[in-house]
């Protein structure tokens, strides 16, 4: 337990003396760094929006059988019957 603790110190007082005494950098952003940052932001966004689509499915999945809903009720289904003439 205390070995663990002394490395969160040690990464908390790296972070803030990385932030306090860091270095300005002049740099030039090409254009194609800024094409990969939109690729990346996108990318997370369609994974957050997979994540809540997943959890709301299985919330509303878990509040209609609380509540005694059937959500197939009145659906019609095809049978998998298969003729061969």
């Amino acid at each position: 337990m205390k070995k663990t603790v002394k490395i969160v110190i040690a990464c908390y007082l790296a972070v803030v003396s990385m932030l306090l005494f860091g270095a300005n950098g002049m740099a030039y952003i090409d254009p194609s760094v800024v094409t990969y940052m939109i690729q990346a932001i996108a990318g997370i966004i369609i994974a957050i929006g997979a994540v809540v689509g997943i959890y709301w499915r299985s919330a509303k999945k878990k509040v209609a059988k609380k509540m005694g809903i059937d959500e197939n009720k009145n659906k019609e289904f095809e049978s998998d019957d298969i003729t061969v003439d």
